[in-house]
């Protein structure tokens, strides 16, 4: 039975519309939802996926139980096991999904169930389109197979840019034996871009990696045209956005691929491809001719094509390469498919579905250009985020064949933080690998095996080097030729221009014959454009160019422009610039720079040191220091560093924090040994990024982590730092999550000999009463610590014991011990008196935020009457105590010597015991010199019993009364009381005590009485 008696009507509602379905269409939707359901299952907690099964009559569920931590095979074979039990168990699955949907944060299970619910009755009719496409006349099946044909031809290869050799032409690939799955995210944040695109995808790819999977909703090519959970319809107009070199182009050659082969979307029965970059030469075309231009077979039959639009979808490559004017808000708008019109307003017209209404389109883009326009007329918006790991892996070895050679390769790369966080790029891996394939070969080869890069500016220029040395021409020939597209490069980078022509290559003198051409410039067929093989290839050529062609006017021209983007498109090519400074960088391009590269060199180090002195005198110059530390990475320039790094204190608060940041920051701080204070707090720090900085931390004095969401796990890696840094004095590790196995492993370094950490901060850590003993553990014989700040935890329990019996052992040093907010009862006073009672260190005690009253509240005050006590200042500040706690408030401060300062405030302290307190503090042996009484209700006939304390009181001389009810006949006992010689009182405060226009009057001559007390009221 799938439905239990206490099931909700939505869940009987949504199990009633799948019994509706005959045996063969679950089994039917079972499959077609195949996918979905295993990443589904895959990263769903398996104990209540197997709890609900089993409560539906899911026979022999403790079977699986074994696989709990093999997701993947559990899903598998769950999927498997349900499918071969039938309709009944296919049913009880989906119901068994659909009430745990309101448990998980996955929009991808919300989405599935979104699909089913709404495709209703047409779900199956649907699937069978997809599958088997639309039954055509013979006349359009013959052109349809002559159609599959052509592209078939078009995209069975998967062309690789030439190798930098240039005897070598482009190497084609059967595409199922290069094709590696990119991940693709739904998405909108490319709306709000102020840096540079790469570098941002490259943190939000970050960002992606430390979710799991069930938080991301992950689009598969099978899904970009199905049902949209963002927009909630079956969208028909879809973008799709990825910074260059991630894939796009790629992911549409495998769209249409599949298409031709059957596998995808066979309700589409005509795919029209076309690339911006080709469409560029059209001026006024009519969509008719336009696709006739690509697809003159279609001649015949296309009038008969074109009058079934929902058929028929078209994908646009590459927005951001048009030249047309694409206004997706534009009225002008076109309907005739015969009709002439410019280019980019067909295209606007068939978004806007004015033109063919009823067909779909798929169009690609960068994120640069989308963030300038419109996009709300697309249904379904997704990101190309590129390789994870595995996916990362899998490259190297398709594109090595040699498997030992591709795991030596990618071991050196997944070691250079630098590199392996750019890997999420496809195009950045076929350089890597490209590279490393010479930098692997025997030295019998020639090619230095040790000639291996290591920085991003490295890497490019031995990529560069490779294409030159298999190069017959004269050095002076290729210098030239690297001039002339180094400055149409950089021309494009301070334009935003991918896509040149014939007239760009005339103005900037490039031979377009020229053999050594090819190799950096690809010319799309039949349209006359070139572009770089890769963005960051142009971004680099533009910053060679000022080695090669050196004009003091130009490069400080550029200089300026770049610093001044505020959407970071030059930031590439300025650590270009600044890592061709290095001579060990750009002497492996000897013969190719210009006689006067070393002043280039000279030149840009002067404007790096101005630029990191100009931010440093800048009031937001923080969020500009990790852009300068990139520029001193890719220098590897110590002298340098430590020449411009002059301050003592790195304060990075609030700036996301990547893994790769972390690995240019700690070389920043191995350089710069005089550092002494790291503050990286809120930088959504992760564990990834702590261990590539863990090693530079050695020297630093001040070492703040607060509020970075960071796991247990990273308490091994803090360890380490304590061990290995004897000078460290302060760590703050609040606001993350230490609970846990790991946690020992901190309070093992904490008991280290070498540990000399006198403040420890640890606040809002989710810390529990087991945690006390780990806690007990590192500082029962610590003799440095200080201070500990264990405020915002739930420390009470049985073992909260242990802390204090820690705290109570002799080599125990702790002087500031802050419980705040850990929401002690009354009944762990008798465990905090055995803490107290023999430790004669401890002068500063918080418990702020608890619920200490109680009978067991007399042994809190009996210990701090003890001789041996030494607590200095008392925090009990909103503990609810009410006036029957002032009798034994009055027995702990009644003959104690050593506490000042005793802060009550928050409580409800009003009533008759009040004045027990303050006889006590009237007593000669009480030396409290503070005491702050704010938001207690204080009643005015409290004046009366306050008016007895400060008489007497010997040693008072703050006192806090604000937030009261102070107004009434007895204020004058207290301005009796503090007029009178024999008040200390040197700071009062009256704040919001609802006092009468006359007790202020009273109040003003109190001042001229006594100028020396300083009243607020």
């Amino acid at each position: 039975m799938s439905v239990r008696d206490d099931d909700d009507d939505e869940t009987r509602q949504f199990h009633q519309q799948l019994c509706q379905y005959e045996d063969h269409a679950v089994r039917m939707i079972h499959e077609y939802f195949h996918d979905d359901l295993h990443h589904i299952m895959e990263n769903l907690s398996p104990i209540s996926l197997l709890d609900q099964l089993s409560s539906r009559n899911i026979p022999d569920v403790e079977k699986y139980q074994s696989l709990e931590h093999d997701r993947k095979t559990l899903a598998r074979t769950l999927l498997q096991d349900i499918f071969h039990e039938g309709r009944e168990a296919v049913i009880a699955l989906w119901v068994s999904l659909y009430v745990l949907r309101r448990h998980q944060d996955s929009p991808g299970l919300h989405a599935l169930l979104e699909e089913l619910q709404h495709g209703g009755k047409t779900l199956v009719a649907q699937i069978v389109l997809d599958e088997y496409g639309h039954q055509l006349p013979p006349e359009l099946k013959d052109i349809q197979n002559c159609h599959r044909k052509h592209l078939h031809e078009k995209t069975e290869k998967l062309l690789e840019n030439k190798p930098p050799r240039c005897d070598q032409e482009e190497e084609r690939f059967p595409f199922c034996t290069r094709y590696v799955n990119l991940i693709i995210v739904s998405t909108d944040h490319f709306r709000e871009r102020s840096e540079n695109e790469l570098i941002e995808t490259g943190v939000k790819h970050e960002e992606y990696l430390k979710k799991t999977q069930n938080e991301l909703q992950c689009i598969s090519p099978n899904k970009m045209f199905r049902w949209c959970h963002r927009s909630r319809l079956v969208p028909h107009m879809v973008m799709v956005s990825g910074v260059p070199g991630v894939g796009k182009t790629t992911l549409m050659q495998k769209f249409v691929y599949d298409w031709v082969k059957g596998d995808l979307y066979q309700s589409f029965s005509f795919i029209f491809f076309f690339k911006f970059r080709e469409l560029n030469r059209l001026d006024e075309v009519s969509l008719e001719t336009m696709i006739l231009q690509h697809y003159p077979y279609l001649r015949e039959q296309l009038g008969k094509i074109l009058q079934d639009p929902e058929k028929l979808l078209f994908i646009f490559d590459g927005l951001d390469e048009s030249n047309h004017n694409v206004d997706f808000t534009s009225s002008h708008l076109c309907s005739n498919p015969k009709q002439p019109e410019h280019c980019g307003q067909i295209v606007v017209s068939l978004v806007r579905k004015s033109l063919l209404n009823g067909c779909s389109v798929l169009m690609t883009s960068r994120p640069s250009r989308l963030a300038s326009i419109d996009c709300n007329v697309f249904q379904r918006i997704v990101e190309i985020i590129g390789f994870l790991p595995e996916e990362r892996q899998m490259y190297f070895e398709n594109f090595f064949l040699n498997l030992e050679l591709a795991e030596k390769a990618f071991t050196y790369v997944k070691e250079n933080d630098t590199l392996y966080t750019f890997c999420y790029l496809p195009s950045y891996c076929w350089i890597i690998c490209t590279v490393l394939s010479k930098s692997f070969q025997p030295t019998s080869s020639g090619q230095p095996a040790s000639l291996l890069p290591k920085t991003v500016t490295q890497l490019f220029v031995i990529f560069v080097t490779n294409i030159l040395s298999n190069h017959s021409l004269y050095k002076s020939n290729t210098q030239k030729i690297l001039t002339s597209i180094g400055w149409m490069a950089e021309h494009g980078v301070m334009n935003h221009r991918i896509v040149f022509d014939e007239g760009d290559l005339d103005c900037f003198h490039v031979d377009n014959q020229s053999k050594l051409l090819s190799s950096f410039l690809m010319e799309s067929e039949d349209s006359g454009t070139y572009s770089f093989l890769h963005l960051t290839v142009q971004e680099f050529l533009s910053a060679l160019v000022h080695y090669t062609d050196y004009s003091p006017e130009k490069l400080q021209k550029s200089l300026e422009e770049a610093k001044s983007y505020p959407d970071g498109r030059a930031e590439i090519f300025l650590r270009f610039l600044c890592g061709l400074s290095d001579g060990s960088t750009s002497s492996i391009l000897k013969g190719y720079l210009g006689t006067e590269a070393a002043q280039a060199s000279t030149h840009v180090i002067t404007w790096m040191k101005d630029f990191i002195l100009e931010k440093q005198r800048e009031s937001d110059g923080k969020k500009h220091q990790l852009r300068t530390f990139y520029y001193l990475f890719e220098t590897r320039n110590k002298a340098l560093v430590l020449e411009s790094v002059k301050s003592h204190r790195f304060d990075l608060f609030g700036g996301h924090m990547s893994a790769l940041d972390c690995t240019v920051l700690g070389f920043v701080l191995k350089t710069c040994t005089h550092i002494k204070e790291l503050r990286l707090v809120q930088c959504i720090l992760d564990n990834e990024g702590l261990n590539r900085l863990a090693t530079a931390l050695n020297n630093l004095q001040i070492l703040r982590l607060a509020k970075n969401d960071l796991r247990d796990t990273l308490c091994t890696q803090v360890a380490s730092v304590i061990r290995n840094n004897p000078s460290l004095k302060i760590l703050d590790l609040s606001g993350n999550h230490l609970s846990g196995p790991h946690f020992s492993d901190l309070m093992d370094a904490l008991s280290s000999p070498v540990c000399r950490i006198e403040e420890l901060h640890l606040a809002g850590t989710h810390l529990s009463d087991t945690s006390c003993t780990q806690l007990a553990s590192g500082i029962r014989n610590n003799q440095s610590l200080k201070i500990l700040d264990l405020s915002n935890n739930r420390l009470y329990g049985p073992q909260f014991s242990d802390l204090m019996d820690a705290l109570s052992n002799p080599p125990c040093r702790i002087e500031k011990l802050n419980l705040g907010y850990n929401y002690l009862p009354d009944t762990s006073c008798t465990q905090l008196a055995s803490g107290i009672r023999n430790n004669q260190s401890l002068k500063i005690l918080d418990l702020t935020g608890s619920h200490l009253s109680g009978p067991q509240f007399s042994d809190l005050m009996d210990a701090l009457s003890s001789p041996a006590c030494r607590i200095e200042k008392l925090k009990l500040t909103g503990n609810n105590l009410p006036d029957t706690s002032c009798t034994q408030l009055a027995s702990g401060i009644r003959n104690n010597q050593s506490l000042k300062t005793l802060d009550l405030s928050g409580n409800h302290l009003s009533g008759p015991h009040f004045s027990d307190l303050m006889d006590a503090l009237s007593s000669p042996a009480c030396r409290i010199e503070e005491l702050q009484l704010m938001g207690n209700n204080l009643a005015g006939t409290s004046c009366t019993q306050l008016a007895s304390g400060i008489r007497n009181s010997q040693s008072l001389k703050i006192l806090d009364l604000s937030l009261n009810h102070l107004s009434g006949p007895h204020f004058s006992d207290l301005m009796a009381a503090l007029s009178s010689p024999a008040c200390r009182i040197e700071k009062l405060n009256l704040l919001s005590c609802r006092l009468s226009n006359n007790e202020k009057k009273k109040l003003s001559e109190l001042s001229t009485h006594k100028p020396k007390m300083k009243i607020s009221n």
